[in-house]
């Protein structure tokens, strides 16, 4: 665990994530939780009926689908997917993003399946 007096190094975090597609938890913030990801390939189509998603990308380019369009990520930008909105991930390299969300999501949502990561908040 980070100790209260301690930046959270993002890089050095990213550096002991090997899986794809499992967020990690790395701070909190009230009742949220601040996660990092590494992707690469398309995820599931899902949608969180209680929450919103917020996702930054910080290396790479990310792709959300939506049903109606889709939106384009690169270093540096975010989209925050609505509560109960159906979207795809999907990273055609490598790519990392930092997650906001309340405590306890599940990655996949609604949809489950092989991709649902186990819940990790053991704060790497």
């Amino acid at each position: 665990m980070t100790p209260v007096n301690s930046a959270v190094d993002l890089e050095h975090k990213l550096s002991l994530i090997s899986d794809l597609w499992s967020p990690k938890v790395v701070a909190r913030m009230n009742d949220d939780e601040i996660k990092l990801v590494k992707m690469h390939g398309e995820f599931v189509w899902h949608r969180h009926d209680e929450t919103d998603e917020l996702f930054l990308v910080l290396r790479g380019h990310l792709r959300i689908q939506l049903r109606d369009g889709a939106v384009d990520l690169d270093p540096g930008q975010l989209y925050v997917v609505p509560r109960g909105v159906e979207h795809c991930p999907v990273a055609d390299e490598e790519t990392h993003a930092l997650l906001l969300e309340p405590r306890g999501v599940v990655n996949t949502g609604d949809a489950g399946g092989e991709l649902t990561a186990p819940y990790d908040d053991s704060l790497l």
